[in-house]
């Protein structure tokens, strides 16, 4: 048995040597043994037909009245009956014998004659005949041996081929077995260990790997190592941190910065941690405000083309009698934000209640006027009932969205008509939708079952689409509600042909104060959707819209059925 991989290569290569050697003797032997057998199969029967035309030519020498030529026909007729080989041939060469004494005491006669040459033909015909089989025989040998060739070489191939593919895994296999196990070390996984069953020089390759292995192993769990998984875990500590952090030394020397402070400073690790205050306020611009910046009064930073406002604080670390300290950069864009909303929201609010008290200030006024005739005074008392509703309205929004900020939604969950609640919602924008002109389609599926919701929240999300709709859809165009099952749930939609919400937008839809952009004529207070959503979720529902420039909007909304 081979115990090294140099006598593996030499058995291996003797191996092949013996199967090309195995499939070349084999080819030698059945050609060559063709080749005897197309001789010998053959000689009588050609011997037979030369005899024969021997004799014949010796009969037509006879018949000349030649004179020699009995002996000569004696001869060759003896020849021919020590090579009789056929069936047959023997009556017939019998038969040539008897006609041929006849000729030999005198009987010189045509019948004697035409006897001699009908049984050199008989003995030249069966010969022939012979020949011709003997020769199919042999073509169908030759071709039976071929086939036979061919399938002992197919053997010898396949089998080579086998071993000529599988071989070079005997040496591969450890080859691959060692890289990924050096892999696995540099990826610092010490408990992997090759396995390798044979004594070669692989073997001994895997017992010395899997020693160092071993005693890797037990440095990773020796003090040092400790010491220096502590460091990489602060590490991934602070690069963790959400604020971006920056800690400095009593030397004015940078400890360490997380990935949140890099990427503001727009540096690599490499070029600020270990460098000297002085050299990178020298440098970069943003660190050299931050470090002489006083107070924490917001500042704003642009990055990648958008604004953000951060607050500096300075935490002060004393350790073993020395003043180290951290930069911490709190991200406060999302509060900025919402207090830019909120400034926003409350602008409109202000404009939106203003509008409908002026109304209704100049409306009062001209009804104490007496020059005011009954038809007039009935407009105006219309007027004023409007400018109350639409008062009555945002003041229901405003409380809506404190008791949802409070967590204080009141819900009476029950079973609702899927079709009271569209019928509810669309017989109350009936008079808005005319005042333009529009068209609302109702596409319905039958036979759906009833929602688990509050009917009276579930038909404002409703009202409040329907609402939006009309107040975004060009005159005289359509505005189509549809409702329908999808797996456990009710779904409703609001589909309009308005100008579309542009994509970028969607996200923020549903968000409390957010104003779509570029709509200045026909703003809301920002919170109709944003309760929409509060409402829904508190139901169990989703709320979704889709919508394109130029493709209109769908806003809608599911809840779970009532079982």
């Amino acid at each position: 048995m081979a115990k090294s991989v140099k006598n593996k290569i030499r058995l291996g290569t003797i191996f092949l040597f013996l199967l090309v050697v195995a499939s070349g003797g084999f080819s030698i032997y059945y050609l060559t043994k063709l080749k005897e057998q197309s001789k010998n199969v053959l000689k009588a029967n050609y011997e037979s037909i030369q005899y024969c035309h021997l004799m014949q030519k010796a009969s037509d020498s006879i018949e000349d009245k030649k004179v020699g030529f009995l002996d000569s026909f004696e001869t060759q007729l003896r020849k021919q009956e020590g090579n009789i080989t056929e069936p047959g041939e023997t009556e017939a060469t019998k038969n040539l014998r008897l006609a041929f004494n006849k000729l030999k005491i005198g009987d010189t006669t045509k019948i004697t004659g035409d006897q001699i040459s009908y049984q050199l033909q008989d003995i030249l015909l069966l010969n022939m005949t012979a020949i011709r089989n003997k020769n199919e025989k042999a073509q169908k040998s030759v071709e039976d041996a071929m086939t036979l060739l061919i399938t002992v070489v197919t053997i010898i191939f396949l089998v080579g081929f086998t071993f000529a593919f599988n071989f070079p895994s005997i040496i591969t296999d450890p080859i691959q077995k060692l890289t990924q196990a050096i892999k696995e070390i540099g990826q610092k996984n010490y408990s992997h260990r090759i396995h390798v069953n044979s004594k070669d020089e692989f073997g001994q390759l895997a017992d010395a790997f899997n020693e160092m292995a071993e005693r890797l192993e037990y440095f990773e769990n020796s003090n040092l190592n400790k010491l220096i998984f502590e460091k990489s875990r602060a590490e991934a500590v602070i690069n963790s941190l959400k604020d971006a952090s920056i800690g400095i030394d009593k030397n004015n020397r940078i400890l360490f910065a997380n990935q949140q402070s890099l990427q503001l400073l727009g540096l690599k690790a490499e070029d600020v941690v270990g460098k000297s205050t002085e050299d990178l306020s020298i440098r970069n611009d943003l660190f050299r405000f931050l470090l002489e910046k006083e107070g924490k009064s917001p500042f704003k930073i642009v990055l990648d083309g958008k604004e953000n406002y951060y607050v500096k604080e300075t935490i002060d670390v004393s350790q073993d009698e020395t003043n180290n300290k951290v930069i911490v950069l709190k991200n406060i864009t999302s509060f900025k934000e919402l207090d830019v909303a909120k400034t926003d929201f409350i602008a409109t609010v202000s404009h939106e209640l203003k509008t409908p008290l002026a109304s209704s200030d100049f409306s009062l006024k001209l009804l104490e006027d007496n020059r005011i005739g009954p038809k007039e005074r009935k407009e105006l008392i219309q007027q004023l009932k409007n400018d109350n509703q639409r008062m009555l309205r945002i003041l229901s929004e405003l409380l809506n969205m404190s008791q949802i900020e409070a967590g204080k939604i009141q819900l009476d969950i029950q079973s609702v008509s899927p079709y009271q609640i569209i019928e509810n919602s669309a017989n109350a924008v009936v008079a808005a939708a005319k005042e333009k002109r529009l068209n609302i389609d109702k596409e319905i599926a039958s036979d759906l079952p009833n929602v688990k919701a509050d009917a009276d929240k579930v038909s404002w999300v409703l009202n409040n689409f329907l609402t939006n709709a009309i107040k975004y859809a060009p005159d005289k165009s359509d505005i189509q509600i549809e409702c329908k099952r999808t797996d456990a749930r009710i779904s409703f939609s609001v589909k309009d042909q308005g100008q579309g919400i542009d994509e970028a937008y969607l996200g923020k839809i549903f968000e409390r104060y957010f104003q779509v952009p570029g709509r200045s004529d026909k703003k809301g207070s920002g919170i109709g959707l944003a309760i929409c959503k509060e409402f829904i979720e508190a139901m169990g529902g989703r709320i979704w819209v889709m919508s394109k420039i130029g493709e209109g909007s769908v806003f809608g909304f599911d809840l779970p059925m009532f079982y």
